[in-house]
């Protein structure tokens, strides 16, 4: 629990138009309160962990607060939207002008919206003129506990907050990603927030699983070309999938991402594993080619996305995905799980079928003008990809029979 005090200029309580108890619950109604307070007033420890975003103040519109803040003119808080708070609890002492504020919970109680405006106020109020006082807008909310992660969903759309943040902050990715992933090197390099500073963004994650989402994808007459042209898309229906399957315990046992947690790790493991051995899987074809000169293709040093594992040739996501895609094929379900197909190591299908995979996705680029993003976005090549490491694994398993 956390209590902070600070002096305030004006304080106005609005009452809850549905009175003070809620008729459905018979619990005490969400409050309002409307506060003026001078910024050198601002506490510097309000709880920021219910801002679904992280804050980046190297943006045009954190400048834009950061000078209408510092300027002469004394009309801050008409020009800035202020902050919400959600708290536990509010108190006022009127003689004194002084406002305590009980955040109870920091997983619900603290900053909601204007998480920039609060970092700016904090770093640059001492850079205000002494004969100027700048005031700003705090809306406090009480008792929302209930409907907070609604509230933080549609109170922040001045900069517009990705889903994929507000995601993060009701604890979509926790089960299903973090703890799949949590003892792989690259659990910590992922951005899960609008404007974390991370070089894995979570809808690269959420692209690639895309692809071997099953119960979307189960055959050949459907293909995961969105993970290739529509991250917002791929983001989207993860969560869209979350909430179709939410029970009231909080179980996600038929939710398809789920069920991939036994192959995840794999996924991750064989997307490097293509990226890295691409050049040598084109010159196993083409033995004096040179693959550094295919349209889309960098030359240079360069680390696998995941593993940071050397390699000098980086091929465009336009060749990879279709690729790695293609091991859908080699999937099936057993048991509420995803797993590989019995006697399957995806691994050693590449090292085998690399060569054809690679060749006929450098070949198709080439007859649509030499284009990455192109093959990418071919329905048609994604289908040949898939149906050649199917064939490829019938042919494996067929019953043998004499002649």
């Amino acid at each position: 629990m956390k209590t902070v005090k600070m002096k305030v200029a004006s304080l106005r309580k609005i009452p809850n138009p549905y009175g003070p108890i809620n008729p459905l619950n018979l619990r005490k109604s969400p409050e309002m309160f409307i506060v003026m307070a001078d910024v050198r007033d601002i506490p510097d420890d309000i709880p920021m962990k219910t801002n679904p975003r992280e804050q980046n103040l190297r943006t045009r519109v954190a400048g834009k607060i950061r000078e209408g803040l510092v300027s002469s003119e004394n009309h801050f808080y008409l020009l800035n939207r202020g902050m919400l708070l959600s708290a536990k609890e509010v108190k006022f002492d009127n003689v004194n002008s002084e406002l305590t504020i009980v955040f109870e919970d920091e997983n619900v109680h603290g900053n909601v919206d204007g998480g920039h405006t609060y970092r700016i106020i904090l770093e640059n109020r001492g850079k205000i003129d002494p004969q100027i006082k700048q005031y700003v807008k705090i809306e406090i909310l009480t008792g929302i506990e209930d409907i907070f992660e609604d509230v933080a969903a549609a109170r922040n759309t001045s900069v517009q907050v990705q889903e994929k943040s507000i995601a993060e902050l009701k604890d979509k990715f926790d089960e299903i990603i973090k703890q799949t992933i949590k003892d792989e090197p690259f659990a910590n390099l992922i951005a899960f927030k609008e404007n974390d500073e991370k070089p894995i963004d979570i809808s690269e994650i959420l692209s690639i699983l895309y692809m071997f989402n099953l119960e979307l994808f189960p055959d050949l007459n459907s293909v995961p070309v969105t993970a290739f042209s529509g991250k917002a898309a791929c983001i989207k229906t993860y969560i869209e999938t979350f909430d179709k399957y939410q029970n009231e315990n909080g179980s996600q046992r038929e939710n398809p991402y789920f069920k991939m947690r036994n192959v995840m790790v794999d996924i991750f493991k064989l997307y490097d594993y293509i990226e890295e051995k691409m050049e040598r899987k084109y010159r196993e074809k083409h033995v004096s080619g040179a693959y550094g000169k295919v349209k889309g293709v960098e030359v240079g040093s360069f680390k696998t996305r995941f593993y940071q594992r050397p390699f000098e040739y980086h091929s465009p996501k336009g060749f990879l995905f279709p690729i790695l895609g293609a091991f859908r094929a080699l999937l099936y379900e057993k048991d509420g799980y995803y797993q590989w197909k019995p006697g399957v190591n995806p691994f050693e299908y590449f090292d085998e079928l690399g060569k054809d995979l690679v060749c006929e996705t450098v070949e198709r680029s080439r007859t649509l003008g030499y284009n990455p993003g192109a093959v990418g976005k071919d329905v048609g090549h994604w289908k040949q990809l898939y149906q050649y490491v199917l064939t490829n694994y019938l042919l494996k398993n067929m019953p043998q029979t004499m002649p």
